[in-house]
């Protein structure tokens, strides 16, 4: 007499609802499996603060690298007023470069919706700030990076904030660029590091 085989269809697991960030936090802390924290990340970001949550997850070390990438793509599609940047943008603070490219990554998809936060630092009163808001346009490759920069050098007194932006103007200047590098000599007169990085500058923009 021949066995008959049985065949059972495989279970599949409804996935949980969510009625809070703390409620999907916790499915997402507690989860093992790769699609269920998948999951968890995609419904996370639809709570108010849940990018926060996301971008401290990216901001850690020991982050499981896989996790992390697929938040950043989470975030990216984020509508830019809902998203934490100015936490995306402390990522780039970070030594870990890994982290700083992410940050990167997100900051780029996000375009011209970092302008006001570029603005706000390069008019800040804080220097270290300046330097960062230059950094940042010189990361992310954004748009209005030269614009944003001769408008700076136009007024910058102080020079670690000025030969920064004139160390990216070598990457994005152009001819027209060259009068008011020129006119930084005189503005930090007798500086040979100012004279260098402006002649540097110049160098590397006529090619």
């Amino acid at each position: 007499m021949a066995l008959i085989k049985k065949h059972t269809k495989p279970v599949i697991e409804e996935l949980p609802k969510f009625a809070s960030l703390d409620d999907a936090v916790g499915f997402f802390q507690t989860s093992k499996e790769f699609d269920k924290m998948d999951y968890a990340i995609e419904e996370i970001a639809k709570f108010d603060k849940g990018g926060s949550f996301l971008v401290s997850y990216i901001n850690n070390d020991t982050a499981d690298k896989n996790i992390s990438t697929k938040i950043a793509s989470v975030i990216s599609s984020m509508n830019p007023d809902d998203a934490p940047i100015d936490e995306i943008m402390d990522l780039l603070k970070l030594e870990n470069a890994y982290i700083r490219n992410l940050g990167i990554s997100i900051l780029r998809d996000f375009g011209n919706a970092i302008k006001y936060y570029i603005v706000k630092f390069l008019i800040g009163d804080d220097r270290d700030l300046r330097i960062f808001a230059i950094n940042v346009l010189g990361d992310v490759d954004f748009a209005e990076s030269r614009d944003m920069l001769v408008e700076l050098l136009e007024t910058e007194e102080d020079i670690n904030v000025a030969m920064t932006a004139v160390d990216y103007m070598g990457e994005i200047g152009e001819m027209e660029d060259i009068d008011l590098l020129e006119s930084l000599k005189e503005r930090f007169a007798g500086d040979f590091y100012a004279e260098f990085a402006v002649d540097s500058a110049i160098k590397l923009i006529k090619g």
